[in-house]
This record gives structure tokens, sequence and C-alpha cells, in this order.
């Protein structure tokens, strides 16, 4: 059953990913610029932490790079309702 159980961890991994996006703890992070330097879309996560918002962009690919990369462990990923209304 260990076999089976390495596949349930993986589908809820990707479950996660394809319904979340990245936030982060704004007053640990140093600005140190690695998230956005490891982004292979290029996208400014760094501009992101400093104004406090999640990283919701249309490009994302939600990779997990800038999360990985993090040397201080400010960002992490947070599932959403990818139907809730935004602003309103």
């Amino acid at each position: 059953m260990a076999l089976f159980d390495i596949f349930k961890k993986d589908s809820t991994r990707h479950a996660v990913l394809s319904a979340g996006h990245v936030v982060s703890d704004s007053s640990r992070c140093v600005q140190c610029g690695i998230c956005s330097y490891n982004c292979p879309i290029s996208i400014d996560v760094r501009a992101h932490v400093w104004r406090g918002e999640a990283v919701i962009h249309s490009d994302c690919l939600t990779c997990g790079e800038c999360v990985a990369r993090c040397p201080r462990g400010v960002l992490r990923f947070k599932q959403t309702d990818l139907f809730e209304k935004r602003g309103a």
C-alpha cells in the first residue's frame, strides 16, 4: 500500500498548485530578489512581496521556484477558490 500513498501525495500537491497562489510574510522579507531571479516567467515576485500582495499574475505557472528558493521561507502557497470575487 505504500506505493499508492506516493501517488496520493502527488495528486494532493497538484490540487494545491492548480487552485492557489503565492502569498508572503512581508515583514520577514529582506528584498534580496532571489524569488524574482528564479522565476522562469520573470514575474517581479519581490515587488508583490514589498507591497504585501499575493502573486496573482495571469502568467504565473505556480511552479514553486520562488517558494523553494526563498532563503528566509517568506513565501508559501495558499489554496484559494478560483471563482471567488475579487475587489468587490
